[in-house]
Formats: structure tokens, sequence, C-alpha cells
């Protein structure tokens, strides 16, 4: 079963924005010091690392549910949280480089999977937590959910940055 289908705009931004975060990150914390991405700018903040490991934990969720969405027909997936997710991993204590290092290869793999697929495959539809969601809608959700975090990663580095140097 197919839902409309997704033009190939929209199927290129996805991609674009898919392939930019790992980059962007990967640009952000050249030269970084190690301890500013466990900088956290108050108790309810999360670190850079932490965000870092929310998006591998968001990413492994959500590219399963891709795949699944992929290889089977129209499957009904449990719902599993990212957050949840995340407590079953190591990605909490992992160190930032090689935690976005292992990030960029999954999202390379990922990418390597949805460059191939013919136009219709993006509207190839799975139900979660009672909505259908299709493949195009899972790649669109982890491209905007990333691209919000970025910033935040962007930002905690930047006041760790200034609090080093006494500008704060």
């Amino acid at each position: 079963m197919y839902r409309a289908i997704v033009s190939s705009t929209e199927i290129e931004n996805v991609l674009r924005l898919l392939a930019a975060t790992p980059r962007r990150i990967t640009s952000l914390s050249r030269g970084i010091d190690i301890g500013k991405f466990q900088f956290k700018p108050d108790q309810d903040s999360w670190s850079a690392n932490e965000i870092l490991a929310h998006l591998r934990a968001c990413a492994d969720v959500w590219g399963k549910n891709i795949m699944a969405t992929l290889t089977l027909d129209h499957p009904t997936l449990r719902h599993i949280s990212p957050r949840g997710w995340i407590r079953r991993t190591d990605y909490l204590q992992l160190e930032f480089k090689s935690s976005l290092a292992t990030f960029a290869q999954q999202r390379h793999e990922l990418l390597s999977v949805l460059k191939g697929l013919a136009t219709g495959d993006w509207s190839r539809e799975a139900t979660t937590k009672g909505r259908e969601e299709t493949v195009f809608s899972f790649a669109s959700r982890i491209a905007e959910h990333e691209s919000k975090h970025y910033r935040q990663i962007e930002e905690v580095l930047k006041l760790a940055s200034a609090l080093k140097r006494g500008q704060a």
C-alpha cells in the first residue's frame, strides 16, 4: 500500500539534510578541547556529548523503522522511545569524536539505502503508535530533529568556549 508520491525535490532536500548533519557536527567540533564536550550549561541541560548520544539513539530507532518499512509489507512497528533505547547503549559514556565517527558511518549506510530507492518507495507505509508513517516521514523526522539538536550543540560549545575564556 502506498500513499501519494513524494516529489523528487522533497526527497533531495531530506537527503541533503541527512548528509549534512554528520559533516556539520564534525566541522563544529574540529579543534574543540575534549573537556568541552562534557560541559553542561546548567543542571537540566545536556552536554554536547549527551546530545550526540541522543541523536545516535534516534538514528538507531528511526533508522530501523525505515528499514522495516522498506523490507516488510505495511508493518505494524512497536514504538521504541529513543530516550529509552539510549539506556540500553553505552552512547553516553563514549568519547565524542569516536561516537561521532560511528554516527557518520551509520548515516553513510542509511543514505546508501535511501539514495537507491525508487520515488514510490519513499511512500511505503508502516503503522506505529496507531499512526501511519512512511519512509519519507521517518527520514524527514530524523533530518528535522537533528537540525534542532545541531543548533543546541553549537550553543553549548560556544558557551563552553566563552566560559573557558572568562567571557560569559
